[in-house]
């Protein structure tokens, strides 16, 4: 076929066919790599964990794509514990080679095995660091034969027209490094809180981070005892912190007991209910509400309010005692979608439908 006729035939595909052709093709290249998977993967993965164990860092390089790959590995095994560094394979050439200590193991990416600056580097890599790891297509490149480990992806089509522009070997050779950094964390027995001091800003930061970091506390509480009335847990001085839309009441011994919002109280003038003003209001709070501790996950929490369709969730201690409060409204500007919480509150037990 000539490159004008090739040229005609792509010009009848649409963004859609090819979006959806690149994404098939590249996902059979990651299955049929899986099963190419050998020995050598173990082999890698215990240099890399005597690598920790020795306090080494890991080292990733690679030129051109394999470059922009090596950034993104690098930011996996830092992300998840593994200390790791982008070693410029051109700068290396001309001094950068010093960051490299005796205790470092280097992942080299090449999908050929031979390209120039890689080659030249083994040497210097070999000599300056402990162990060198290949991620590479070719099995009989000087990469490969060089190489302490040599994960061996084999040969692979590219899906980018004319099968020219680096793309599933891209694809390919990143998540043979995702696969690296994970196989780290099962030999680390890496938890998901050494993850979160890893991730304290932004919205993976905020869903990891623990309830008593963002729960209301002290003055921006509303507290009140059960035994109370409605009319005079209201008629209460007036709220000096954050506006909240909930009343947490207490018992003799200050154990939560019950949760009472504005929006029960809106429901009490629907109903004419006069006379309940005057009486104790734990006989139209909800009892015994949901609750969560201050050293649960965020995500937990958010999880919770979404589940159970709530907007305020009350924070208690080991010995039952609110000593906290998670609003929605703070929730919903930090992480949560306004629409997977209801603007509801917890539903008191008198108010609740029948079943």
């Amino acid at each position: 076929m000539t490159l004008s006729s090739e040229t005609e035939n792509i010009s009848e595909i649409t963004p859609l066919d090819r979006a959806r052709q690149v994404l098939r093709d590249e996902a059979e290249a990651l299955l049929e790599v899986a099963d190419r998977l050998g020995e050598s993967f173990n082999q890698a993965t215990e240099i890399l964990w005597r690598c920790c164990q020795a306090d080494g860092r890991v080292g990733v390089t690679g030129v051109g794509k394999s470059a922009d790959v090596a950034q993104k590995i690098v930011g996996t095994l830092n992300s998840t514990g593994t200390r790791a560094y982008l070693l410029d394979a051109t700068r290396a050439l001309h001094g950068d080679l010093g960051m490299i200590h005796s205790n470092d193991v280097m992942i080299v990416l090449s999908n050929s095995g031979e390209s120039e600056e890689i080659v030249r580097l083994l040497k210097p890599l070999r000599e300056m660091g402990d162990s060198v790891i290949a991620i590479t297509g070719n099995k009989a490149g000087t990469l490969a034969l060089s190489a302490d480990a040599a994960i061996i992806y084999g040969p692979i089509v590219e899906s980018s027209p004319f099968g020219l522009a680096p793309s599933t070997s891209a694809t390919v050779a990143m998540a043979i490094g995702h696969s690296l950094a994970f196989a780290l964390c099962d030999q680390r027995e890496f938890t998901d809180d050494e993850f979160a001091r890893y991730h304290p800003a932004g919205s993976l930061g905020f869903k990891l981070s623990l309830v008593e970091k963002h729960m209301r506390r002290g003055g921006d509480l509303r507290l009140a005892r059960a035994t109370a009335s409605v009319r005079e847990v209201f008629s209460q001085a007036s709220h000096t912190g954050r506006r909240t839309g909930a009343v947490m009441l207490v018992d003799e011994d200050g154990k939560l007991v019950g949760l009472f919002t504005d929006s029960d109280l809106a429901k009490l003038f629907e109903r004419r209910a006069d006379t309940c003003f005057d009486e104790p209001i734990d006989g139209v709070m909800t009892k015994m509400p949901l609750t969560i501790s201050p050293r649960r996950k965020m995500q937990d929490a958010i999880q919770l309010m979404k589940d159970r369709k709530i907007s305020e969730l009350p924070v208690i201690d080991a010995g039952g005692r609110p000593v906290g409060l998670l609003d929605i409204t703070d929730i919903i500007g930090a992480e949560a979608d306004p629409k997977d919480v209801s603007s509801d509150s917890q539903v008191p037990s008198w108010n609740k439908p029948a079943a």
